[in-house]
């Protein structure tokens, strides 16, 4: 792609992330909205004319018109438009989780790199300035090794008709929820290595509650998600110097305290623009314009080392989809 060139992206799904993904398009130069396609030709024409963007009759009529393709659907479906999009020689940008299990991952990751195609997932507190500055600090000012990161999110009143109630779109706390702390535990400890699960499952079968220690190959996570309890959302890196709070949410970092063992406290207040995703979207965007096929920061194995985590613990609960290969 030609360094000067506008991107076009399309989306798939004309809910409520897609349409933050569009609004957060107008902080991202040298883009432009496409087009939108979904299952739904009333909400995707409503979406279409929200954001002044072309609403298409098909998802394959929408490929032949982008350069990049935002798939906002629930999990569920992500595998069968991702897998699409590489076909016709489009970069995928795929909201998280990218897919409900480790085995689906893989098939899409193996599909984009034997494509040569960018494919990213769409995790989007490391692209925050909060974060990438909280980053840089501590490579200059670290809290020692760091060794535990506990971190936790649980929304009381999700309706039982939300998508996260669903068996049959991959839904639940751990994959709705925890999938984020999941990221926050590999970002800062690295591999996984075990996981010990205890929760609840609700009356449609899918996990509403899930508390997790996760031994990594440098410390412990303790997380925590849920769709039936008001948890607070604020994360803690605890180092042999020092302790992190990132204040809630977390996921959407603006700020954090770092207190350092000598009694020193520095804090640090970075306010986010455009809602956050258009952070995400302009990273994805320079690697596209730099011809690259991963990201260097949102990397295919921490994608991996993510759904390994709630792989293991949907096992623990026993939640399996009913679309899930035995």
């Amino acid at each position: 792609m030609n360094v000067q060139s506008t991107i076009r992206w399309g989306i798939v799904g004309a809910g409520h992330i897609g349409r933050r993904f569009a609004e957060g398009l107008a902080f991202v130069p040298g883009t432009t909205l496409g087009g939108v396609w979904s299952r739904r030709p009333e909400s995707t024409s409503a979406f279409a004319g929200q954001f002044h963007t072309k609403a298409y009759e098909s998802f394959d009529a929408l490929l032949d018109n982008i350069d990049a393709l935002y798939i906002a659907t629930m999990q569920d479906s992500h595998p069968q438009y991702a897998l699409r999009a590489f076909q016709a020689g489009r970069a995928v940008l795929c909201e998280k989780p990218a897919a409900v299990n480790a085995r689906a991952l893989q098939e899409m990751i193996d599909v984009a790199r034997s494509s040569k195609l960018l494919f990213m997932e769409a995790m989007k507190p490391p692209f925050y300035p909060l974060y990438r500055r909280l980053r840089d600090h501590l490579a200059a000012d670290p809290i020692g090794e760091i060794g535990l990161v506990r971190a936790g999110c649980s929304i009381a009143n999700v309706p039982l008709t939300h998508p996260s109630y669903s068996m049959e779109m991959g839904g639940g706390a751990l994959l709705d929820i925890g999938i984020y702390e999941a990221f926050l535990a590999v970002d800062w400890l690295g591999e996984p290595l075990e996981v010990q699960t205890f929760g609840r499952i609700g009356q449609t079968g899918v996990d509403t509650f899930a508390s997790l220690n996760v031994r990594h190959e440098r410390g412990v996570a303790q997380l925590f998600c849920g769709l039936d309890l008001q948890g607070k959302g604020d994360a803690l890196l605890a180092g042999t110097g020092g302790t992190v709070t990132i204040h809630e949410n977390w996921w959407n970092p603006a700020r954090a305290t770092v207190r350092y063992v000598d009694g020193r406290t520095v804090e640090l207040d970075e306010p986010f623009e455009g809602g956050g995703l258009n952070y995400e979207t302009t990273h994805f965007c320079e690697l596209l314009r730099d011809g690259a096929i991963e990201s260097p920061i949102m990397r295919h194995a921490v994608s991996m080392q993510m759904i390994s985590i709630t792989d293991a613990a949907r096992r623990d609960l026993g939640v399996r989809f009913p679309f899930e290969a035995e």
